[in-house]
Formats: structure tokens, C-alpha cells, sequence
């Protein structure tokens, strides 16, 4: 552990359905100089997630679903478009991030490609995201998908130009999606099929 952060105090907020904690700790500066610091952390596990994209005829798997916290801070309806994910919930992010895609999308794929992990919004959620990429097939296709019951989820194909149009003209604004939308234009930049994973 870093030996300039000491944690004081941890204290529970919350844990009605993941669990938010008020942190208090000691920083040392770089002038060596020792400071108290609080900040609240949410911690609601890890995830994962997935553009699944098919390179001969150009298009790919989204899915659109609303979202509450982007309803109450100004997306006047509320859903985002988005590429599929999930929480690992204790799984492998490998296995978590297979199951999530047929769950939502009704696509079995067998050999999901990571790209790289990230931590989305470290200023107060631990989440890390393990990012994938997979092509698909029409015949991978075993359900119309739309989530596990409770969710309410529409699953999207388009081709790679209008979602890459979309992150341009704001209809697209999921941060993980505009990240793996952004790779897989970089890698069509590129050119050659053997960058694609």
C-alpha cells in the first residue's frame, strides 16, 4: 500500500443496494507535510463491457436503456445508447462479460477480446471496467435479448458510420461506448484486418 495515505476512519453511509463510505485519511505532500482529507466512495464491484461489431458488413451491436442518474442531471428522456455491460457480481470479467451479452443482447460469443481496464469515474466510484471487443454473426444470435426481468432493454444494430456520427452529434454520450466507439475507428484508421481483435 502507498506509505504516504493512511486511512483514519471508514464509516458506512449506505448499503440499500451497493455500499457508499465517507473516508478519512492522512496524505503526506510533497513537501512532507501530513493533511487530513475525507471523501465519499461508492463501491458497487467491478464490470465489464463489449462492442461487438461485424467487419465485412460494417455495423454493430448497441442496446438503448433508461438511465436515472442521466434523467436527473438533464437528458430530458432519460436514455442512453450504449454498449452492452454489466457488474462482474464475483465472476471472471471473461465469463461476466459473455453472460451479459446474451443476457442483453441474445448473442452467444465464445471468444470476447480485452483491450485494456479502466477506472471510469475515480473521483468516487471504485469500479474498474474491463473493456471487449467481439465480432458476431446472425447466427449467433439465440434471443431477442433485452436483459434479465426488470430490465427493459432494446437491442440496436447500425453500421459504423452512424454511430460514429452519433458520438459527433451528441446522440451517443455513454463514456464506455464513445471510448470502444473511438477504438474501433482508430483501428479502421489503421486499416489491415489483423489489428482487429
Amino acid at each position: 500500500m502507498n506509505p504516504d495515505i493512511q486511512v483514519v476512519e471508514t464509516k458506512i453511509l449506505s448499503d440499500n443496494w451497493y455500499i457508499l463510505k465517507k473516508v478519512s485519511f492522512l496524505q503526506k505532500g510533497k513537501k512532507g507535510v501530513w493533511t487530513r482529507q475525507t471523501r465519499e466512495v461508492y463501491d458497487r464491484g467491478n464490470g465489464a463491457t463489449i462492442l461487438l461489431y461485424h467487419l465485412e458488413n460494417k455495423t454493430l451491436i448497441l442496446t438503448r436503456q433508461f438511465r436515472m442518474p442521466t434523467y436527473m442531471n438533464g437528458n430530458t428522456h432519460g436514455e442512453l445508447i450504449e454498449t452492452c455491460a454489466g457488474l462482474l457480481d464475483g465472476e471472471d470479467p471473461q465469463d461476466a462479460i459473455k453472460r451479459e451479452t446474451e443476457e442483453e443482447t441474445g448473442y452467444v460469443i465464445s471468444k470476447p477480446h480485452k483491450i485494456f481496464e479502466l477506472y471510469m469515474s475515480p473521483g468516487s466510484v471504485t469500479e474498474l471496467v474491463y473493456f471487449y471487443m467481439a465480432t458476431y454473426e446472425q447466427k449467433d444470435r439465440l434471443s431477442e435479448g433485452g436483459g434479465v426481468e426488470g430490465e427493459e432493454i432494446e437491442v440496436l444494430e447500425m453500421g459504423f458510420q452512424d454511430a460514429f456520427e452519433m458520438v459527433s452529434d451528441g446522440r451517443i454520450k455513454d463514456g464506455k461506448t464513445v471510448i470502444l466507439l473511438q477504438y474501433l475507428r482508430q483501428l479502421l484508421t489503421e486499416g489491415g484486418n489483423h489489428n482487429f481483435p
